[in-house]
């Protein structure tokens, strides 16, 4: 009996090779929203319509994993930003993002109230729409929910630009903002997690990305946070995806000490250098570029750089073909079709 897309991905996670190369997008929210016909605002308030979309999209789509929540992120920061009178705006074109940001100091992180995470309406949505969408596909795909990575959240809390500065001017702001989101994360997830509805949590940390901060400041400031996320999930039998932006081939060695299950690699890191260092530590998964290639480019040129990458890093198993980050959504069906059948039909 052949193996399922849960089952193949699940068994790349932990290191071994299963019939097929395992693939999948990274969210794909925008481009899933679009092609269903909708938008994020139509389906904030719809956990019905939000489940026909994800399961009618990954019947169409074919990855090994169903993102949930894909694009609604920043309500994670505005749910606790309503207090300070902070909220979301949707745009024409993109995610949702928040109308400002409001932690400045320490005291402000002593105020944000934690249990207003799942007070939140849009965030009971996605949290109603994952668990629709496990009991109708969960058997046959991974069904996750998506977050950003705690230093991410953090800065989206901050402000980018201001966070970026207080790690060399208010280090221990920084980590006590970080320790936090991770705690909030935690307490996002739990209710899933204890009930069942997800085996994997799905973890965007592109703010610590290789093009903004340097390997000492991913050490001290980024690895904790997630290794916190990771441990409670391992503890609980379930398994973390990690994406993380830019590149980072400057600091491979730091992905293992996350404890994620995979890291998901930009188009910019060097896939042969990344296997050379993870193999038979970590699985990993990478990096067809999402605009460059798979919006540019021809289905039979999709074809052909997928091939390379496999070659390159997925012919052992303990690898995932996936984009280099997040799909635009102007991506032609075509495209994806030509990047998941090349992973669909190439047996181990």
């Amino acid at each position: 009996m052949a193996m399922t897309p849960r089952e193949t991905i699940l068994k790349a996670f932990e290191g071994g090779k299963s019939e097929r190369v395992p693939v999948t997008l990274f969210g794909g929210g925008m481009w899933s929203i679009k092609d269903y016909g909708t938008t994020f605002e139509e389906l904030a308030n719809n956990a019905a319509k939000m489940t026909d979309m994800c399961v009618t999209e990954a019947d169409k789509i074919r990855s090994d994993v169903v993102y949930v929540g894909s694009g609604y992120n920043n309500f994670h920061a505005a749910a606790l930003g309503t207090a300070f009178g902070v909220g979301i705006k949707y745009r024409e074109i993109g995610a949702p993002d928040l109308t400002d940001h409001f932690v400045h100091t320490e005291e402000d992180i002593d105020k944000l109230n934690m249990a207003d995470i799942h007070k939140h309406p849009v965030i009971q949505t996605v949290l109603e729409a994952t668990r629709r969408v496990k009991e109708s596909i969960g058997k046959k795909h991974l069904v996750t929910m998506t977050c950003w990575g705690p230093f991410t959240l953090a800065a989206r809390f901050v402000g980018e630009e201001a966070f970026m500065k207080y790690t060399f001017k208010k280090p221990s702001f920084v980590e006590k903002m970080v320790n936090f989101c991770a705690d909030l994360l935690i307490h996002l997830y739990e209710p899933l997690v204890a009930d069942g509805t997800i085996e994997c949590l799905s973890i965007a940390d592109p703010t610590a990305s290789g093009d903004l901060i340097n390997p000492k400041q991913m050490e001290r400031f980024a690895v904790s946070p997630l290794k916190k996320m990771s441990d409670w999930a391992k503890a609980k039998n379930v398994h973390t995806i990690l994406h993380i932006c830019g590149n980072t081939s400057d600091r491979l060695e730091l992905f293992p000490r996350t404890g994620c299950s995979v890291i998901f690699f930009d188009q910019k890191v060097d896939i042969a250098k990344a296997k050379e260092v993870l193999f038979g530590k970590m699985c990993f998964g990478g990096n067809i570029a999402p605009v460059h290639v798979l919006l540019n480019k021809t289905a039979a040129e999709v074809t052909e750089a997928c091939r390379e990458v496999i070659e390159i890093a997925g012919k052992e198993g303990g690898f995932v073909l996936v984009p280099g980050c997040d799909i635009p959504p102007t991506i032609p069906y075509e495209n994806i079709k030509a990047f998941h059948d090349v992973a669909l039909n190439w047996k181990y």
